[in-house]
Parts: structure tokens; sequence; C-alpha cells
């Protein structure tokens, strides 16, 4: 039987087929994998990297931001000036901006927004970012005067952290939940435990993003994490969680995979004043324990770079230190003996969800089991993580990575979870803090590594590799990750 089809449904066909092509090939909408979910919404009050991997630039911008090449150019800060003795930073904010409410963002909300940061009640997680600002005054609706107490090299740096955000005091209530930013995006919807859905802001005081949606799926599990990204559920996973399947997706035209580098410095973090790692010899003993080259072959199937401080190896101010800490259980049971610990001691090594504390933590409980000391694997939630080691302090030793950039600063904290306490250290980054001189910078930073090296302060372990596989046709992807983002106003879909 001959089938006879007329001449108009054929246009019609020809014309539904064109507008399919074309709507495949204007795709706007994005499906990333995450493997942990944000406890909330908020930068400004959590130490979390999960939060800023969704909301930093999309939702929430700052007076400057940090690019995928590790530069700091202005954001919502148009232009600055910067008085001859570096104390007084005079910002000139865009025109024309406005909160995703609609309210006029202002002088007014920058100075709220910092003064909050470095109030005495702030619950910022980096409020040491803020402790050198004197005050904040409004020279009129655009124009914002930052007086410092003294001059601070980093100060735009500090500015272009997810912490240092802008958010007005109308949202502050419920901004966890419901964040109100200035960004290229609005929070569409947040199925808890399932996912975030961010869409394109048309009130947006820039240029319009490519995408119209990005969807954050949460996948904890690496073997999960694998599956969806081969039967194309998800488009992006950035740092991939299962390096061993790396190759599998190199070889398959359906996905390209890149391995950048990251500011995350993974360590065995040590309760500095817990006894008996107020000792440093036990400290220098758990040191010693530790074969890196073991936890970045077994937890990350080679992708890492070891480190022997505190400091990414890609910068040009890093020292290799790992020598100072190498492999030699020998040496690790005899400095256990001259600390009064012949026997070894039993202590909790408290595991986040990320692989390579996961994976990581089971090495070097096996190490530090070699030299008689009995760890005790706690793994726990990221929020628990939370309460109860980083707020808490209530941990021996944990595993994990710290990802906010060149954030050797931290150790200057004496309340800080790991509770390292030394004057000298404190004095050599108020000192770093007031040089502007980058020969000098770098002289600062290279003792500073050295110091915490010889104090054996953690147990550094590697430097975070950070692999990226996404489906064939997506562009704009950091290859690296300077800061935890993700930049969806920098990505498209290639024709």
């Amino acid at each position: 039987m001959k089938r006879i089809v007329s001449r108009g449904l054929v246009s019609g066909l020809a014309l539904s087929a064109a507008l399919f092509a074309g709507a495949a090939w204007a795709k706007d909408d994005i499906t990333f994998a995450m493997q942990l979910e944000p406890p909330h919404l908020d930068p400004t009050s959590a130490a979390a990297q999960a939060i800023d991997s969704v909301v930093y630039v999309n939702i929430f911008e700052g007076l400057t931001r940090f690019m995928g090449d590790g530069s700091i150019v202005p954001a919502l800060a148009e232009s600055w000036e910067i008085s001859g003795d570096g104390t007084v930073y005079t910002f000139k904010l865009h025109e024309g901006v406005t909160f995703h409410d609609g309210s006029a963002m202002d002088a007014e909300d920058v100075k709220f927004s910092l003064d909050r940061a470095r109030a005495e009640d702030s619950v910022n997680a980096q409020k040491a970012l803020f402790a050198g600002i004197d005050s904040v005054d409004v020279v009129d609706p655009l124009t914002v005067k930052v007086t410092l107490k003294e001059p601070n090299g980093n100060f735009l740096f500090n500015m272009a952290w997810g912490d240092a955000v802008i958010v007005a005091p109308e949202s502050i209530e419920n901004i966890k939940t419901a964040p109100v930013g200035t960004g290229p995006y609005t929070l569409g919807e947040w199925v808890q435990g399932d996912k975030i859905v961010l869409n394109r802001n048309p009130g947006y005081w820039g240029a319009q993003p490519a995408l119209a949606k990005a969807t954050f799926k949460f996948i904890s599990d690496p073997t999960a994490a694998f599956a969806a990204m081969m039967a194309e559920d998800v488009d992006v996973s950035a740092n991939f969680p299962a390096p061993e399947n790396l190759p599998q997706f190199e070889v398959d035209p359906r996905f390209t995979v890149t391995v950048g580098s990251s500011e995350g410095e993974t360590i065995l973090s040590t309760n500095n004043k817990q006894p008996p790692f107020d000792n440093i010899k036990v400290r220098q003993a758990i040191a010693h324990a530790i074969d890196r080259q073991a936890i970045i072959d077994g937890a990350m199937f080679g992708y890492g770079t070891p480190i022997g401080t505190h400091f990414a190896p890609h910068h040009p101010a890093y020292v290799d230190l790992t020598g100072l800490s190498a492999y030699d259980p020998e040496m690790a049971k005899a400095l256990l003996a001259e600390a009064g610990f012949p026997d070894g001691f039993e202590t909790t090594l408290h595991l986040p969800p990320p692989s390579y504390a996961r994976r990581g933590g089971e090495i070097v409980a096996a190490q530090l089991a070699q030299v008689g000391i009995k760890a005790e694997i706690i793994n726990v939630e990221w929020a628990q993580w939370l309460e109860t080691v980083f707020k808490g302090k209530n941990f021996g030793l944990t595993i994990v990575s710290h990802t906010e950039p060149m954030d050797i600063g931290i150790y200057a904290r004496p309340e800080y979870y790991f509770q390292y306490d030394n004057p000298a250290f404190q004095e050599l980054m108020t000192t770093l803090n007031s040089t502007t001189d980058p020969d000098k910078r770098t002289e600062l930073l290279q003792q500073a590594q050295r110091i915490i090296s010889e104090d054996y302060v953690n147990g550094f372990l590697f430097q975070l590799a950070w692999p990226t596989v996404a489906k064939a046709g997506v562009q704009g992807l950091w290859a690296n990750a300077p800061t935890a983002a993700t930049d969806l106003s920098a990505i498209s879909w290639s024709e």
C-alpha cells in the first residue's frame, strides 16, 4: 500500500525538523554533577566549598572576582583608586545594578556587607580577610571609600573571595535558603538531597549569559557519578570523584576530559591543642609515617602532586619542602618513643564524604597503624564535619582539602580548627599583609611555608588535581580551579 503524504504535511514536517534542529543547536541548559550538597546558600557564613561552587559569580558578586586563570578583575566595582600610602581604596560602582528583587545595589549595600563581615559578632568563615578594615564610608550612591588600618597588598585579592560578596540588608534573614544577589542567575528551586536549579536573570546588569538554566545534581557516590556521566544524565562533572574511570572517558568521543590544577591543599589536619598532638615530636612522627605517593596512587589513581607545606606547587613562590617529612616509618617510631609513646596511642580520624578523604583515610590509617598509632575512622557527612570538626574542634585527626586561594594565612589564626598558635608566624603574616613589593612578598611567603613545615602543624599530603569530564560540545569550562566556582556566564554549547 502506497503511503500518500500531502505537500502541506511535507512542508510542516520539514519545518518541524528545522525547528528541532535549531532547538538542538541552540541548547541553553546544562546539568552538573556535584559530590557535596551545600549546607545552605550563604557564602558569607560558612566554609563549605559546595556553597561557592553554586553561587559564586552566579547568584552573588563582589567588588572584584577571580577569573579562570586566577587573575583578579573588577566585578561590581567598575574601577578604583588607591591612595599614595596604600591605605584608602575608593571604589566606583557600576551604574544600574539591581538585586534579584529589583532593588538598586549601591554604596550603602557595600558598606553593609563589609561592616557585617568584620563585625564583632560576624559568623563569616574568613573574618580575617576584613580585619584590616578601619572604616567603610559612603561617598555617594556609586562611590564607597574603604580605609585600612595599614597597607594590605592582598586587599583586592581578599575582596574577590566568595566570603566578600555584596548582599542587601533586606534579604539577610532568608539568605541561606532564598539568596538574593546581583548575579546573572537566580535561584529557581532547591530540592534538598537531589538538586539545585538556577535560572538566567533577565534583569542582569551585565551581558546576558548563553545558558538559560543550570541544574546541579547531587551525586555523592563515585560509582553513581561514573554511571550518570556514562548514561549522559549529566553534562559535566567537575572535580570528577572517580579518577580510576578517567581513561574510559578519554577514549569515548562523546566526552572531553581535562585535568587541571586546583588550590586544594589536601592535608591530614591535626588538632594542635589536643594531647598528644601538642607535642611537636608526635606531629613529626605522623609526618614521617605517611607515604604521600602511596596515598596519591591508592586514593587518587596517580592524580595529585605531593606537598610538604600548605602552598600550591603552581604558585611562583612555592618551595618544595617534602624532604622535611619524607616517608620513614622507623624514624616515626623513634620520634614517638622520644615523645613518651613507645607503644603508640589511640586517636580519631574524621573523614568527610569526598573520595580523597574516604579513600585516602583508609590508607593513612593503615600507615599510622604501622608505627603504633591506632586511628579510629569516623565517617561523617559534610554538615557533621563542619559542626564537629571545624566549629567544635572535637577531633584528633581529619582529612580535608583546603580549596581557598593562597590561604596560608589561616595558620595565623589560633582559633582556627587545627588550633596552631605561633606568635612569630602571626607577626610574619602581619608583615606580609602590609608589604606590596613583589620580591619581598615572595621572600615572606617562602619563610611562612618553611615555618609551618618545620613545625609539622599538619600532615601535608598532596595538591588536589582538578579532573573535569564533560560532554563534547560544552565550552567555556574552567580548566583549573583558582577558587571554588562554576562560572556559568562563561559556559555555552558549541554549534
